[in-house]
């Protein structure tokens, strides 16, 4: 394998320095090389990556190597640019096209923090400021710095900086982003710990309509969300919540995941969850061993009804959770609701073999004899619980 000319710098750029800044652990790490050209890293065995940019894989590690690159505004949207990338572009000419000025940060080979635009210093501050008018041109800069919002709550966004993402909002720059892209960023806020920061950003700036397509949910479900993010909900089933009123423009973007849990809240899932633990603590609370009560027999029924609602029986894993969110929500005692949750699993989960080969038999209908006999196998497994 070549090796690099003598020119060529190596930095570690980016989100991996800024979080060992904070203090915190980093999956990624991206490297940039200052002062050679494509055709140097391609001749040391460097293999491209893509066509729209000078970005490489190292040919042992294979992490990846981009070139500096300065950019070009050149339509709308955030595809709309070209770049040059070739040995006169500097260290900072390549830091001042990022887009917050915590993420402009370098460091050497030697392990030397260079940071021409003061992004230690807002570090420092828990501030998120834009590196140059620039940011402007980039729509997905507004939603990347939504969600960073949603990573550390604490941090404030430079007045400046909002009025940029105002500006990217009136001028229409927002309405070219394609919904795959926005859905991607969303996730990653909804996974952070206060999704409601990134939604209330995204709604002030007036970002929210124009890039989902419909009004926010009111302000106290968004606080909803951080009880749920708080309870290690997972982001597609909070988008599920977010979205359950239909999701705008972004609802052909969204996971078979999503619409699932779209569904379930649209359709009251977890009210009805927490009706049906209400009635299973009145029934043991008045019945024998051998109470033979209807209250049971009608529990088991709409027990085995919610179950198929949500197609529980096919794939029951989603139960945990929907138990939890049920709790989170406020909307049932944990005691009741997990011993109840732990029938209408092993109801789930019970053969319904004999119960399908006996009606094939018989020439009945297979689905309505099996869930008649999972009506019975739950009906007996309530009467023997207690909570």
């Amino acid at each position: 394998m070549a090796k690099l000319p003598s020119s060529a710098r190596l930095f570690c750029v980016g989100g991996a320095v800024r979080d060992a800044l904070l203090g915190e652990s980093s999956a990624d790490r991206d490297y940039l090389v200052v002062g050679c050209r494509p055709e140097h890293l391609l001749t040391a065995g460097f293999v491209p990556v893509g066509k729209d940019f000078p970005v490489f894989l190292h040919p042992v590690h294979h992490a990846e190597y981009a070139l500096a690159r300065t950019e070009r505004k050149t339509g709308r949207g955030y595809q709309g640019f070209v770049f040059q990338a070739d040995e006169s572009v500097t260290l900072e000419d390549d830091l001042a096209r990022r887009d917050l000025t915590i993420n402009a940060l370098a460091v050497d080979e030697q392990g030397q923090l260079h940071d021409p635009y003061g992004g230690l210093r807002d570090l420092r501050d828990r501030t998120l400021r834009h590196v140059s008018p620039a940011f402007e041109e980039d729509p997905v800069r507004l939603i990347r710095l939504a969600r960073f919002l949603s990573r550390w709550p604490d941090f404030e966004v430079a007045p400046e900086t909002r009025q940029l993402c105002e500006t990217i909002v009136s001028k229409g720059e927002a309405d070219s982003l394609v919904a795959e892209r926005v859905w991607q960023e969303l996730l990653k806020g909804l996974q952070a710990q206060k999704p409601s920061a990134m939604v209330a950003f995204l709604v002030e700036t007036g970002a929210w309509e124009r890039i989902v397509g419909e009004p926010p949910l009111a302000s106290d479900r968004w606080l909803t969300l951080d009880a749920m993010a708080s309870a290690r909900t997972d982001g597609h089933v909070l988008a599920g919540w977010l979205f359950s009123s239909g999701g705008g423009q972004l609802a052909k973007a969204l996971p078979k995941s999503v619409q699932h849990w779209q569904a379930f809240f649209a359709s009251q899932g977890p009210q009805t969850l927490a009706a049906l633990s209400s009635q299973y603590e009145t029934a043991l609370s008045v019945m024998t061993p051998t109470d033979q009560d209807p209250l049971i027999e009608d529990l088991a029924k709409r027990g085995v009804q919610w179950l198929a609602r949500y197609d529980l029986f096919r794939k029951p894993e989603p139960l945990e959770q929907m138990v939890t969110l049920a709790i989170t929500l406020g909307l049932v005692s944990s005691t009741a609701v997990h011993s109840l949750a732990k029938r209408l699993g092993a109801a789930a989960r019970a053969p319904m073999g004999e119960a399908a080969q006996a009606a094939a038999t018989a020439g009945e209908d297979i689905k309505t004899a099996v869930l008649q006999a999972r009506t019975a196998w739950l009906t007996q497994a309530l009467r023997q619980s207690s909570p």
